[in-house]
C-alpha cells in the first residue's frame, strides 16, 4: 500500500514548504530555548537540582502527552492538531516570560513539552500518510536532518538573543519562529490532502494497541528504546568523561560541534539506503556503531581520542537519522495510524528518559562502567532488530528518486 493524497504524486520536494521549513523553524526555536531553561530557573531562585527538574519537565510533558496527541490528531486531523500544538507552545512561551517563581516556570516548561508532542505527532502522521513507501525513508530522514539543523543553529540565535534582551529574548525567539512556522503551514496550499481519521475506525487504548502489535513493540520497539537511550546517554557521558580527563567546557563544546557536523550531513544518504535496501540496513549499523563508540569512551584519554569517539558517535547517529520515525510510519496501521504513532513515540521517549537515569545509577560504580553498560544494551537492541524484527520495507520496489 502506498498512501498518498490526491493531486500531484508526492515527492521529497513537495514537502519543503509543508514539512521541512516549519520543522526547521520549530527546531531552531527549541534549540534556542533548551540551553537557557536551567539558567532561567536559576535566575528565579532555583537550586541546581530544581533547575535540572525544570529542564526534565519539558521532556516529561512530551512523554506524558504522546498518547493523547495520537487521539487528538486522529480526531481533529493533522492541520487542526498543529494549531492546538502551536497554541499550547505559544501559551507556554508567554507564561515562561511572565513567570514570577520557579514553580510557575516549571509548569510552563511541562506545557511546552505537551505542545511539542502534539506538533511532532501531527507532522509524523502527515508524512506517514502522504509519502509512498519507496520514498518514506528519505522523507523522514530528511525531516530528522532538518530538525537537527534547527537545533544546531538555534543555540547560536539564542545566545545572541540573551545578549540583547536577557533570558526573555530566547522565549520570544521561539515564539516568533513558531508563529512563522504556523504561518507557512496555513498560507501554503497543501498539495496532498489527507485525513488520519475515518468512519468507524477502532478506538483502541494504549494496551489495546500494544496487544494487537506486540511482536512489533517487543522487537522494533525495544530496538528504538536502545537507539533513543544511546542518543541521550552520549549527551551525558561525553561531557562528564571530558571533565574526568581534564577538558574544559569550551573544549567540550568544540567536540560536540564537530560531532554534530558529521551527524547532519548523513541524513539523505541514510534515508536512501533505508528505502533501497530495507530499514534494518540502517537501523542495525546505526546502533552498533554508536554502541562501539560508547564502549570506546573509557579508553579515551585526551582531546583527540575523545573527538574520534564523538565523531564515531555522530556518524552512527547520522546514519540513523529519522529511523525511529520511519519504522513507526511503516508499522502504523492505516485504520488508526495516529493512535499507533502516539504509542510509538512514547516508546522512544521512554528510551530517551532512561538514558540519563542509567548513567546516574551506574556512575556511582564508575563512569566507565556506565558507558560499557549502555553499549551492551545497545548491542542487545541491535541483535534483536537484526534477527527478530520483521522487515517492514519488503513490499517496496526500487523506484527512481524524486
Amino acid at each position: 500500500m502506498q498512501p498518498h493524497g490526491p493531486g500531484a504524486d508526492p515527492t521529497i520536494r513537495s514537502l519543503i514548504s509543508t514539512v521541512y521549513v516549519p520543522s526547521f523553524l520549530f527546531a531552531a526555536g527549541a534549540g534556542a530555548v533548551i540551553p537557557q531553561v536551567a539558567l532561567t530557573a536559576r535566575s528565579l531562585g532555583a537550586s541546581v537540582a530544581v533547575a535540572g527538574l525544570a529542564v526534565a519537565l519539558r521532556g516529561i510533558g512530551t512523554m506524558v502527552f504522546d498518547v493523547p496527541s495520537g487521539a487528538l490528531v486522529a480526531r481533529l486531523g493533522e492541520r487542526k492538531a498543529m494549531l492546538v500544538g502551536t497554541g499550547l507552545l505559544i501559551a507556554s512561551l508567554l507564561g515562561a516570560v511572565t513567570a514570577g517563581s520557579v514553580i510557575v516556570f516549571s509548569f510552563w516548561m511541562f506545557l511546552m513539552g505537551c505542545g511539542w508532542a502534539v506538533w511532532m505527532l501531527a507532522r509524523l502522521t502527515y508524512v506517514s500518510e502522504v509519502m509512498p513507501l519507496h520514498l518514506r525513508g528519505r522523507a523522514l530522514s530528511t525531516m530528522g536532518g532538518v530538525q537537527r539543523m534547527g537545533t544546531f543553529v538555534g543555540p547560536f540565535v539564542g545566545a545572541a538573543a540573551v545578549a540583547v534582551a536577557g533570558f526573555d529574548g530566547v522565549y520570544f525567539v521561539h515564539l516568533i519562529l513558531a508563529i512563522a512556522a504556523l504561518g507557512v503551514i496555513l498560507r501554503i496550499r497543501d498539495p496532498h490532502v489527507t485525513s488520519t481519521s475515518g468512519p468507524g475506525h477502532p478506538n483502541l487504548d494504549v494496551l489495546g494497541i500494544a496487544r494487537r502489535h506486540s511482536t512489533v513493540f517487543l522487537t522494533a520497539g525495544v530496538g528504538t528504546i536502545a537507539i533513543a537511550l544511546l542518543r541521550t546517554t552520549r549527551q551525558v557521558i561525553l561531557p562528564l568523561w571530558a571533565e574526568h580527563i581534564g577538558l574544559d567546557a569550551a573544549t567540550v563544546g568544540v567536540i560536540f560541534g564537530i560531532s554534530a557536523a558529521i551527524d547532519m550531513v548523513l541524513f539523505y544518504p541514510a534515508g536512501s539506503v533505508s528505502d533501497r535496501f530495507g530499514r534494518k540496513m540502517v537501523a542495525v549499523p546505526s546502533i552498533v556503531i554508536m554502541a562501539i563508540a560508547m564502549a570506546l569512551v573509557p579508553l579515551s584519554g585526551g582531546f583527540w581520542s575523545l573527538t574520534g569517539v564523538a565523531l564515531l558517535m555522530g556518524f552512527g547517529n547520522g546514519l540513523g537519522s529519522g529511523i525511529i520515525m520511519t519504522l513507526g510510519a511503516d508499522f502504523a496501521p492505516p485504520g488508526y495510524r495516529a493512535e499507533f504513532l502516539g504509542v510509538w513515540r512514547l516508546v522512544g521517549d521512554v528510551g530517551s528518559a532512561a538514558g540519563p537515569l542509567v548513567v546516574s545509577g551506574l556512575a556511582a560504580i564508575s563512569l566507565g562502567a556506565a558507558a560499557l553498560a549502555v553499549a551492551g544494551i545497545g548491542l542487545a537492541g541491535a541483535g534483536l532488530m537484526a534477527f527478530r524484527m520483521p522487515e517492514p520495507n519488503l513490499a517496496a520496489r526500487k523506484r527512481p528518486a524524486d
